[in-house]
């Protein structure tokens, strides 16, 4: 039973939406927390994002996710965005501010989040990613951001990497930055602590390949997949052989939204690690 009943709408858009787990992790998270709100998806197309902002104002929309294609074209339609949605480039979380949209990125603190809930400290130390997108973006951003003393960006196309190589450097000096494509000709595997993979390659359907050989690398290598789905890639198989601790894309994907809600709920969880733990286990019957 619900201790309030007056229902604020939030809602997902990009295109598509149809597969999304978001739905299942908000409402599932009203119900945990005893909150009559409701979160829905919405297929828009970009030519239509002006009008579904305007509508959304309106309408009094609460709050809304934003996913691919429409992180970055975003921006042109809000009223203003955070310091961090500025680094990034891109918004993946808005909040209605008595009128005013305001433009959130929650990707890269979900990730880092993720990494705490492990108990993974990178401070000093040197970290591969896969691919140079959006989600490389905002992961090897906010990895700087942290503390991170080496980040090197393994992408297919190598002129893709080096244009993100270039802006981690101009933005964060201190922090040491190559690039290579993803045979990592260039690189001393053996000084890697930890691999990211934010390529879709192991998505399903396509489970069987990985995106790059684990030869070479040291035996206490960190491996992370952001895919979950399957939750357990092909490359997370190929490194549990391997004896190497990993970690799949459930914990970014779940905390990101957490942080989205507290941004719109305006407080801090004090449940975080109980209603975290809770929604994990909802979504792991989804995505086995």
């Amino acid at each position: 039973m619900y201790t309030e009943w007056n229902q604020d709408v939030y809602c997902l858009i990009g295109n598509p939406v149809s597969k999304s787990l978001s739905p299942i992790i908000h409402n599932n998270y009203y119900k945990i927390i005893r909150k009559n709100n409701i979160y829905l998806t919405f297929n828009i197309e970009e030519k239509d994002l002006d009008n579904v902002v305007k509508n959304f104002k309106a309408l009094n929309i609460k709050g809304f996710n934003v996913t691919l294609p429409h992180k970055i074209n975003i921006i042109n339609y809000l009223d203003s965005i955070s310091k961090e949605a500025r680094i990034l480039g891109a918004v993946n979380t808005v909040n209605n501010e008595k009128g005013k949209l305001v433009g959130y990125n929650t990707d890269g603190i979900g990730f880092i989040k993720s990494l705490e809930l492990e108990n993974i400290d990178i401070k000093g130390k040197t970290i591969l990613i896969l691919g140079a997108g959006g989600a490389a973006n905002a992961i090897s951003t906010s990895l700087a951001m942290e503390g991170t003393k080496k980040i090197i960006i393994g992408n297919r196309t190598l002129s893709k990497g080096k244009k993100l190589a270039i802006k981690l450097k101009n933005k964060f000096p201190k922090v040491l930055v190559e690039y290579d494509n993803l045979q990592l000709k260039k690189i001393e595997k053996g000084r890697i602590n930890m691999i990211i993979n934010c390529t879709s390659v192991g998505m399903y359907p396509n489970v069987n390949i990985t995106p790059i050989s684990l030869d070479g690398f040291s035996y206490n290598l960190i491996v992370y997949d952001i895919i979950y789905k399957p939750i357990k890639t092909k490359l997370l198989e190929l490194a549990e052989t391997r004896g190497y601790y990993t970690i799949n894309g459930l914990s970014m994907l779940i905390n990101q939204a957490l942080f989205s809600q507290e941004i719109w709920l305006g407080k801090k969880d004090n449940n975080y690690a109980y209603n975290y733990n809770k929604i994990k286990r909802i979504l792991e019957t989804y995505v086995e």
